[in-house]
């Protein structure tokens, strides 16, 4: 059975990246097309690619190709298109929602696609990149969505079977695409005990077992501006509860929470009679209080042993197609407060695994939060073990198991 797998571009390390490591570990020999392949920019995360066959297009060539990730989709489906799959047996198409790689020209294999969400600039969703506040980008989107809605739908009808992420995903595909999916859910794992215990921290302020148990709140992941991290970042400034946020900025947005902690510091500067105009540091930028830290992009084994002594993991996203951040805290034992909408609906339980806010308002979640704070103190609620043990129905062995058995099955 030779199996190709393809993915829209390799840049980050997020959620999707978790799934094309599951798969390439499910199908080690398969080779890895995608549009670009930008190691330099995976942080402590460069090191899984490194042995990895990738290969790219010619848009590889490219110069300043880290700054044409969003343009590129208008040319994506001629990259995708120029790839010859046609000693393949089977294509595992996994599609992030960038661009759509189901574009392929997939020969006489059998074409399945890993589907995290239809893309959501096309489908009226709240996206990372801002691009309707400038009159350009406004312009030129508007008059290529009509295409590039048709160059998707198209496109999605090459697909021989979908798996959806979700049932949330499924529900788009059907209403997208017409197009029926079965629901495996992605791989969440965590770095083995034994390696998080051993590990040596760089820095003590990640180092959790310093402080007393479950003394601070925890967010984090791709900081994009559908993740609504301002909005957490608002609330533990009104609240002053010590917060500790990790993960890579994204498009611009990580300097606009800078500006928040900023103007915050000079409201509260005004108040007191004393304007200042002291300058956010660049490394970590905090409330005047200190209660909010950024720890920028970090290890599994950094990030484990965070999400252990936490009170809670806030996770603000906006129609999340699953979220797998939320599931590895409560993988950790730690319960998540999320707001109701998306995949987490199907992920965590209310008043066991956590608990969920309704609006994206800094009154809806600082409601949440105390709401969680008077449900804590109940020795009945959010028990740890029951916690873990709730989550392991999202473990890696069975995603890569379930997803095995299903590409089998098509291929017989």
């Amino acid at each position: 059975m030779k199996v190709a797998i393809v993915h829209d571009y390799i840049k980050e390390y997020g959620g999707a990246e978790r799934v094309l490591e599951s798969l390439h570990s499910v199908f080690p020999n398969a080779p890895i097309y995608t549009s670009i392949y930008l190691p330099s920019y995976l942080g402590p995360h460069r090191s899984r690619f490194e042995n990895w066959d990738i290969k790219t297009s010619w848009a590889q060539n490219l110069p300043f190709k880290a700054k044409l990730i969003s343009p590129i989709r208008l040319i994506a489906p001629n990259l995708f298109g120029s790839f010859d799959f046609s000693k393949f047996d089977a294509v595992i198409v996994s599609a992030t929602g960038a661009y759509s790689p189901n574009t392929i020209k997939k020969r006489n294999a059998v074409q399945i696609c890993y589907f995290h969400t239809p893309p959501r600039y096309l489908y009226g969703y709240e996206t990372a990149r801002d691009w309707k506040k400038n009159i350009i980008t406004r312009i030129i989107g508007n008059l290529s969505i009509h295409f590039l809605r048709m160059v998707d739908f198209n496109s999605s009808q090459n697909v021989d079977y979908f798996i959806a992420n979700s049932n949330e995903t499924k529900r788009r595909i059907e209403k997208f695409y017409r197009k029926d999916a079965v629901v495996i859910y992605p791989p969440v794992s965590l770095a083995s005990s034994k390696l998080a215990s051993s590990v040596q921290l760089k820095d003590q302020k990640l180092n959790a077992t310093s402080l007393d148990a479950r003394r601070y709140y925890l967010a984090g992941g791709r900081m994009a501006r559908a993740k609504h991290t301002d909005l957490i970042v608002q609330t533990f400034i009104r609240n002053g509860l010590p917060l500790k946020i990790f993960g890579k900025g994204f498009a611009g947005f990580e300097s606009e929470l800078k500006q928040i902690i900023l103007r915050a510091n000079e409201r509260e500067s005004r108040s007191k009679g004393k304007f200042s105009t002291r300058r956010v540091p660049d490394g970590n930028p905090s409330s005047s209080n200190n209660n909010i830290e950024f720890l920028g992009e970090i290890t599994d084994e950094e990030k484990d042993k965070l999400m252990a002594g936490a009170k809670a993991f806030v996770f603000a996203s906006e129609d999340e197609d699953f979220g797998i951040v939320p599931v590895e805290a409560m993988m950790s034992g730690t319960p998540v407060i999320a707001h109701r909408s998306g995949g987490v609906l199907e992920t965590v339980v209310e008043g066991k695994t956590g608990i969920f806010f309704d609006e994206f308002s800094v009154e809806s979640l600082n409601n949440a939060i105390k709401r969680f704070e008077t449900l804590r103190r109940a020795q009945s609620m959010f028990d740890s073990a029951k916690i873990k043990q709730h989550a392991q129905k999202f473990s890696k062995e069975r995603f890569e198991k379930e997803v095995k058995e299903f590409v089998e099955s098509k291929l017989k």
